[in-house]
C-alpha cells in the first residue's frame, strides 16, 4: 500500500500505560487498558478457513447479485417488458444497496460481522430462490421483480461493511491485506461462474433455474457456516447487544464528527468513491463498448477473460501497492481511447479489471489502519458514497457516449476519476489511528 506506517508494528495507542516484564505486577493509579486481556484474533490456520467460506460467499453473493442481468432478456421477452422497465429492474437494485451500508457497519461493530453475513445471506439466499415464484404468481410481474430487487440490494448491501468489521476484530494486521483482496475477488470469480454456467442453465432449463441454483446454493453455503464455523450458536441480534459496544470501543456522535474531519478518513472515502463509480460504469459499459466496436467479436470472450485475469491477483497482493495498481490501471484505461485491435483490447481491460483488485484491498486494508473500532460503520459509509456516484457515472457515461458518438470520452473521464482518487490518497492518506484521541493518550503514558 501507498501508506507511510508512521509507528513501528509493536505500536498500540490503545494501550495507554506501557508496563516493562521484568517489573513485578502491581497496579499503577490512572493506568488501565481499554481493550480486553485476552487476543480475540484468529490463529493462522482458523483464518485460513474462514478465508476460503469467506471468498465462496463473495462468489455466491455475486452469483445471486448477477443472475437477474443474465436472465432479464429471456424474462423481458416473456413478460413483454420494454428497455425502460427492464432498466428499472435492474437499476433497483443499486438505490437498495445504498441503504444498509452504514447500518450493516454499525450492527456488526457491535455483534459481530459474521452474524450479520449469516443472517443477511440466509435472506438475500431464500429471496433469490423465490424470485421465479414472485415473478409468475403476481398479477404484476414488474412491480413484484423491482420490489424484490430492491429488497435484494438491502440485504447485499451489509456484506462488505460486515467483511470490513469482522477482519479488523478477528485478523492480525499483518495478514489483513491477503484476506481482503482474496475475498475480494470472490466478486470476479461469482461473476465469471453465472457468467458460464447460468448461461448454459438458462439455454437448457429456462431462467428459473439460474434463480433456484444460486439462491439454494447460497442458503446451503449460510447453513455450513452456521453448523461448522459458529457451531449452532445462535445468530440472534438483540436491542442490548446493539446499545452495547462489545470488544469495540463506542464512539459517540462528537467522536465521528472528529472523525469525519480527519484529512485521512475523507482521502480514503475520496479514493473509494473513485475506484467504485469507476469499476461501476466499466462493469456497465463493456459489453456495450465490445459489440458496438467489434461486432464479430466472441461475447464469451470479453465477458470472461477479463474476470479470469482478476481472480488470482487477489493472491499477488504484496507484490503491489495502491500507487502502482491506480495508477497503471489508468495507463491501460486511457489506451482504450485511442484506435485498438480486439485482442489488445481485451488484453487492456483484462489489465485493468485485475488491477481494480489490488486497489479494493489497499483501500479496505486502510480503513481498518484507521478506525479499527468502527471499521464496518467507516466502510458503510465508504461504500454508500461509492455507490450512488457509481449510478450517476453510469447515467453520465451513456448521455457522454449520446452526446459525442465517441467512447473516448468515456475512458478518458474514468482515468481523471481514477488519477482523482489516486492523488488524493497520496496527499492525504496515513495508517495511523485517528479514532482515539492521541492527546489523552500522551497524557496518560507514563515513561520509565
Amino acid at each position: 500500500m501507498a501508506v507511510i506506517q508512521k509507528y513501528g508494528k509493536t505500536y498500540n495507542p490503545d494501550l495507554v500505560c506501557h508496563k516493562d516484564n521484568h517489573l513485578p505486577a502491581k497496579i499503577v493509579p490512572g493506568c488501565h487498558k481499554k481493550w480486553p486481556e485476552h487476543n480475540t484474533s484468529w490463529s493462522r490456520p482458523v483464518a485460513r478457513i474462514w478465508t476460503v467460506v469467506l471468498l465462496l460467499g463473495t462468489c455466491l453473493l455475486y452469483c445471486a447479485r448477477v443472475a437477474m442481468p443474465i436472465c432479464a432478456v429471456s424474462m423481458a421477452e416473456q413478460f413483454g417488458w420494454s428497455k425502460r422497465e427492464s432498466g428499472m429492474v435492474l437499476g433497483s437494485f443499486f438505490w437498495g444497496y445504498c441503504f444498509t451500508q452504514v447500518f450493516g457497519g454499525y450492527v456488526s461493530d457491535r455483534v459481530g460481522g459474521e452474524k450479520v453475513l449469516l443472517l443477511s445471506a440466509a435472506a438475500w439466499g431464500s429471496m433469490t430462490a423465490f424470485t421465479p415464484i414472485l415473478a409468475h404468481f403476481c398479477s404484476q410481474p414488474i412491480l413484484s421483480m423491482t420490489l424484490a430487487r430492491f429488497l435484494m440490494g438491502l440485504l447485499q448491501g451489509v456484506h462488505y461493511p460486515s467483511l470490513a468489521s469482522l477482519c479488523s476484530q478477528k485478523v492480525v494486521e499483518s495478514e489483513r491485506g491477503f484476506l481482503m483482496s482474496t475475498v475480494g475477488s470472490g466478486s470476479y470469480l461469482g461473476t465469471l461462474v453465472i457468467g458460464g454456467a447460468g448461461s448454459l442453465m438458462l439455454d437448457l432449463y429456462g431462467w428459473q433455474s439460474v434463480f433456484y441454483v444460486s439462491g439454494l446454493l447460497s442458503v446451503l453455503w449460510a447453513y455450513c457456516m452456521w453448523k461448522y464455523l459458529l457451531k449452532g450458536e445462535g445468530p440472534i441480534i438483540t436491542l442490548e447487544s446493539l446499545g452495547s459496544s462489545g470488544a469495540q470501543s463506542k464512539l459517540t456522535k462528537r467522536h465521528w464528527l472528529r472523525l469525519l474531519k480527519q484529512p485521512a478518513v475523507c482521502a480514503v472515502i475520496v479514493t473509494h468513491l473513485c475506484t467504485a463509480s469507476t469499476f461501476f460504469t466499466l462493469l456497465s459499459w463493456l459489453p456495450t463498448f465490445f459489440k458496438d466496436t467489434f461486432p464479430d467479436a466472441k461475447g464469451w470472450v470479453f465477458n470472461v477473460i477479463p474476470w479470469l485475469v482478476a481472480i488470482p491477483n487477489g493472491l499477488c497482493t504484496i507484490v503491489f501497492d495502491l500507487f502502482f495498481s491506480m495508477g497503471v490501471s489508468s495507463v491501460f484505461t486511457l489506451l482504450l481511447c485511442g484506435t485498438t485491435t480486439f485482442p489488445w483490447a481485451v488484453a487492456f481491460v483484462s489489465a485493468t479489471m485485475g488491477l481494480t483488485t489490488f486497489s479494493h484491498s489497499g483501500v479496505s486494508v486502510n480503513v481498518q489502519d484507521l478506525a479499527p473500532s468502527c471499521a464496518g460503520a467507516l466502510f458503510g459509509v465508504m461504500n454508500t458514497c461509492g455507490a450512488f456516484s457509481g449510478v450517476l457515472m453510469v447515467y453520465f457515461s451513456g448521455y457522454l457516449i449520446e452526446a459525442t458518438g465517441s467512447w473516448a470520452s468515456v475512458f478518458a473521464l474514468i482515468t481523471t476519476v481514477n488519477l482523482l482518487g489516486l492523488c488524493t490518497f497520496l496527499a492525504f492518506a496515513e495508517a495511523r489511528r485517528v479514532d482515539i484521541d492521541s492527546t489523552k493518550v500522551r497524557h496518560h503514558n507514563i515513561h520509565i
